[in-house]
């Protein structure tokens, strides 16, 4: 009489499927836009998603000049940045840093998103933003990704 035995399939980076989405930034809220970013940049979308690999797609935002921060944050919020030299902190409204660097903020938000760890890092190299409507990865034919 033998045994019946079960095993839990893993998803190893040889057996991830990954693809390439671009999400239109305008007219899209940043916090609830950058959490649905993140999960797919996890790969939390997917039936295959193991905690401890690597299994989400690649995200390509456009527009994100065009994002919006829902109430006052637009005046009110500070990005601050630290050189790490004696007073070399700087502080920067959103209001400013959309007209001078508009990727930071949404590349900013996502990485809040993603876990603080090597598997992290390699999650959030897969995100691409671009401040204007053209992006050079028309080779990888990324589907429209609507929220």
């Amino acid at each position: 009489m033998s045994k019946q035995h079960f095993t839990t399939k893993h998803a190893n980076e040889a057996t991830v499927q990954r693809n390439w989405y671009v999400v239109d930034g305008t007219n899209q809220t940043v916090g609830r836009m950058c959490s649905r970013i993140a999960a797919i940049l996890r790969g939390k979308n997917k039936a295959i998603y193991t905690p401890h690999v690597d299994t989400g797609d690649y995200i390509i935002v456009i527009n994100c000049e065009k994002v919006k921060l829902s109430g006052n944050k637009m005046g009110q919020k500070v990005y601050d940045t630290y050189s790490g030299y004696p007073g070399g902190r700087k502080e920067e409204a959103a209001s400013d840093l959309q007209k001078r660097r508009p990727e930071v903020i949404i590349e900013r938000a996502v990485k809040g998103m993603l876990p603080k760890n090597r598997l992290g890092r390699k999650m959030y190299k897969k995100l691409f933003v671009y401040a204007g409507d053209t992006h050079p990865h028309i080779a990888q034919q990324p589907k429209e990704l609507k929220f």
